[in-house]
């Protein structure tokens, strides 16, 4: 009686073992690592390399450049990386005056109008310094988001017309900040100068290590279980043995 009440119980433990029942903690361990791996964020800018800068647009889906002050001397390549997102931005040249405002071509100061990426997503957009001696104060020109702080400059002065002071500005404007038309992308600007519109940016690679990461899991649940089938038929040979010879 003993060796075949024994031997019903681990033959449904071996049932559970072959057919994956009861593997709670290898299957646990799987959807952790993977979800995880979906709730990895990759930022899409790249390391900065000698002679360039890279900046993310709307860095960790706030409404913000990272970094927003930026110090880069003449010939520096400036690129801004836009993620793939429902909502476009924009990197649009400004004024410290005037700093949720394209920069219009002046006649009389006898300046070019500003570089303007017009709104996009999933894309780059790169600007070359052509004078580390003046300011360059930019803005994105979505609706609400330069009255927000969604500000940048490159080589702002440490005092008086600092980025601090230039995103007090915008953001002092708020919700009354202009409403700009977007007409697509502008090439040249001043002190600093776009020579191409947009490209195409490939996407960031996501949590790559994720799926290795399941399979441990699930190889060590099931290596627990062999072992543990193993031991039990072990006993139950046992058990049975004692069972025929008393």
């Amino acid at each position: 009686m003993f060796g075949s009440s024994l031997f019903a119980l681990l033959l449904s433990s071996f049932a559970a073992a072959q057919y994956g029942y009861g593997d709670t903690g290898a299957t646990t361990a799987a959807a952790t690592s993977a979800t995880t791996g979906a709730a990895a964020v990759v930022p899409s800018a790249p390391p900065n390399t000698n002679g360039h800068i890279n900046v993310d647009v709307n860095v960790d889906g706030k409404f913000r450049y990272q970094p927003q002050n930026i110090t880069a001397p003449n010939n520096t390549f400036v690129t801004f990386f836009f993620p793939n997102s429902a909502i476009t931005h924009s990197v649009t040249q400004s004024s410290f005056a005037d700093p949720c405002t394209y920069l219009a071509a002046n006649s009389t100061a006898n300046t070019p109008a500003g570089f303007d990426s017009g709104l996009t997503s999933s894309k780059q957009f790169t600007i070359q310094i052509t004078d580390d001696t003046k300011p360059i104060w930019f803005h994105c020109k979505q609706v609400t988001h330069c009255g927000m702080g969604m500000v940048g400059s490159i080589n702002a002065p440490a005092s008086g017309n600092t980025f601090d002071n230039f995103q007090s500005a915008a953001q002092a404007l708020g919700s009354s900040a202009p409403t700009e038309k977007d007409n697509g992308p502008v090439t040249g600007g001043l002190n600093a100068v776009a020579t191409a519109t947009p490209a195409a940016t490939a996407s960031a690679s996501s949590g790559s290590g994720s799926s290795s990461g399941s399979g441990s899991s699930n190889t060590d649940g099931a290596t627990a279980l062999n072992v543990w089938v193993t031991s039990a038929f072990a006993i139950l040979f046992s058990g049975l043995m004692g069972v025929m010879n008393a």
